[in-house]
């Protein structure tokens, strides 16, 4: 074999490791109860905060307890081992990606979907009124 032939078997032999790896790492969309079945995988999970239950950040343990919903309405509690993000409790989708243990879901990262600024200025257009 000539060594141009062996670096491009190389060549393409790292290429298909790397479109491998990226595979596996992906993420994938699931729910809380799905999560319990495979504990100690990391997931990734859309929910919705409920805001009627507690939202406890306690400073000094850097933990943030809260509770949510995923897409087919199973709540479970979650832990987030970081600081309390800005406007969290304004929040209309969160997506948090770790893993399932015995007493709730263990976040590792948080993505948060607040209402967008624009819809809160059509509301304020709504309230106005406009006099001859």
């Amino acid at each position: 074999m000539k060594k141009t032939e062996i670096i491009l078997i190389l060549l393409v032999a790292v290429i298909i490791g790397v479109v491998l790896s990226l595979t596996y790492n992906a993420s994938t969309y699931i729910t809380f109860a799905d999560a319990e079945k495979r504990m100690g995988r990391e997931f990734t999970v859309i929910g919705e905060l409920n805001k009627e239950k507690e939202i406890l950040f306690e400073p000094r343990l850097n933990l943030l307890t809260f509770y949510a919903a995923d897409s087919l309405n199973n709540e479970r509690k979650v832990y987030y081992h970081d600081s309390k993000p800005q406007d969290f409790e304004r929040s209309e989708k969160i997506t948090m990606t770790g893993f399932a243990t015995d007493s709730g879901f263990t976040a590792n990262t948080i993505l948060m979907k607040c209402p967008s600024k624009y819809n809160e200025q059509q509301y304020i257009k709504q309230d106005t009124i406009t006099l001859p």
